[in-house]
């Protein structure tokens, strides 16, 4: 069930091509909107969690010259593989670092060996991940979720940070307000400009709110630091594996449930693959691993993005091109936002996610007969419930599956 609110298209998979699945809108856009729904996309998905990426790195031994070689390295990842393989497929395929991956490091701590031995276990890891790549039945069962259940845990994902404008007046009434008026006075005038107007006001306030001393950098650019790999059993089984884990189902997952919800079939089993190749190469400069992003997939991948789902890759593209530069200027761009007050970047994060959420929450509810499987998963999703190292989106998805399943076969 296609979750769009504009007309429906029909499903998109990796061998289609906009030709062959022809959805006009309503009326001519060009390709500025995907082209900032992009870069958006690219800035929520750096300015939100990349503070986790660099405390996961010194958790597990990196100094902060290879910490920050690290962030670098999977800027430069992530921003190359989406463009190729948006390019490639002509769907918004977007690629994310691993946060829960990185999660997992702060949690797990130093290893025996060192940040070489972690560099290991990011090799390992994006092995296990070409492993799951080419073994078929495996990408078949990841790819196969009920589209349902896919809003509904997508909704789930988004609905914290969609609350964040709100909590942000609530907290700090005279950073956040010009920020949602911004939003709402732009979006008014010429919707595909509100998100951008929020943003820009938000880092205008950023400049203007920052102290003095808060911009003094070393250098321009994060030094390029090779780390040879080390193998051990300890990182084996204390960072590959469950980082292999947390990766698949907390991020690759939901990544895929994204795409899925807004009516595009992925290449499962080849992204995987790519997503594996460019880990282990990118691992050696500090860089972990990479997988399906969720949340700005959302956001290159909904309605907001472009009315034409055809043309919607481009935002991914953009994105990764983005990406690229946030690379060349990690440090830069780390300053900015280390001394950005949080509730903006909370602000901007919610406004620019609305539409998704809008989207996701009516797809999950367009199905009487599995609405409360969908709910179920919504509110599992939305709840931050943890098992194991897994996240909520995973387990949302699982109890609302197996609500289905009990309903279905009641009704026998």
């Amino acid at each position: 069930m296609d979750i769009r609110a504009e007309a429906p298209a029909a499903r998109f998979d990796a061998a289609d091509r906009p030709s062959t699945h022809p959805v006009r809108a309503t009326r001519p856009v060009g390709l500025m909107q995907p082209i900032l729904a992009g870069i958006i996309a690219a800035f929520v998905g750096f300015a939100g969690v990349f503070t986790v990426v660099l405390q996961g790195f010194t958790a597990v031994g990196a100094t902060p010259a290879q910490a920050a070689s690290g962030l670098m390295a999977i800027c430069f990842a992530q921003g190359l593989l989406s463009i190729f393989l948006s390019w490639r497929y002509r769907i918004p395929i977007s690629i994310a670092w691993s946060t829960p991956g990185s999660v997992l490091f702060a949690a797990t701590g130093l290893i025996q060996g060192g940040f070489p031995a972690a560099v290991g276990a990011f090799v390992l890891a994006g092995v296990l991940i070409i492993a799951a790549g080419l073994i078929k039945p495996f990408g078949r069962l990841v790819s196969s979720i009920p589209p349902v259940l896919a809003s509904a845990m997508l909704a789930g994902i988004l609905l914290s940070l969609c609350l964040a404008p709100a909590k942000a007046v609530g907290v700090e009434p005279a950073l956040a307000i010009p920020v949602v008026l911004a939003w709402a006075i732009v979006g008014r005038i010429k919707r595909i400009w509100a998100v951008p107007a929020a943003v820009a006001t938000a880092v205008a306030l950023i400049i203007w709110t920052a102290p003095a001393d808060g911009w003094s950098i070393d250098h321009i650019t994060p030094d390029i630091v090779f780390v040879w790999p080390v193998f051990t059993l300890q990182g084996l089984i204390s960072l590959a594996i469950p980082l292999f884990i947390v990766t698949m189902a907390s991020q690759n997952l939901p990544g895929i449930a994204v795409m899925k919800a807004n009516g595009y079939e992925p290449p499962v089993g080849p992204v995987f693959v790519g997503t594996g190749i460019v880990s282990i190469l990118a691992a050696p400069f500090g860089g972990h691993t990479l997988n399906f992003a969720a949340l700005t997939a959302a956001m290159c991948a909904g309605p907001d993005a472009h009315p034409d789902p055809a043309r919607r890759w481009v935002a991914s593209v953009s994105a990764g091109v983005f990406y690229l530069f946030l690379g060349l200027a990690a440090t830069l761009a780390a300053a900015l936002i280390t001394v950005a007050p949080p509730v903006l970047i909370q602000a901007a994060t919610g406004l620019a996610l609305f539409g998704a959420f809008a989207g996701a929450l009516a797809g999950a509810i367009s199905a009487p007969a599995h609405r409360d499987a969908a709910m179920v998963t919504f509110v599992t999703a939305a709840s931050g419930l943890s098992f194991f190292g897994v996240g909520a989106a995973f387990w949302g998805l699982i109890a609302g599956g197996a609500f289905m399943l009990l309903n279905r076969n009641r009704s026998r």
